[in-house]
């Protein structure tokens, strides 16, 4: 189950989506999707490093505290 979907609900969304899109632009749409989704994890991942102090950035006035 994805999303608490299951077989039947993702055959219809399917089909919707195949009868609004055509199947000309499927290739086009998953191309763009998956794009998409790689750059939103690359930049979570981004994001997610900057939160850390990295030991360089450490000076010698905050270990004398």
């Amino acid at each position: 189950m994805i999303l608490g979907m299951g077989i039947p609900e993702l055959a219809v969304i399917l089909l919707i989506v195949l009868v609004i899109f055509g199947p000309k632009n499927l290739p086009k749409l998953g191309s763009a999707l998956g794009k998409t989704v790689k750059s939103v994890r690359e930049g979570m991942e981004e994001g997610s490093g900057d939160s850390e102090p990295s030991p360089a950035s450490t000076t010698e006035d905050d270990l004398a505290q």
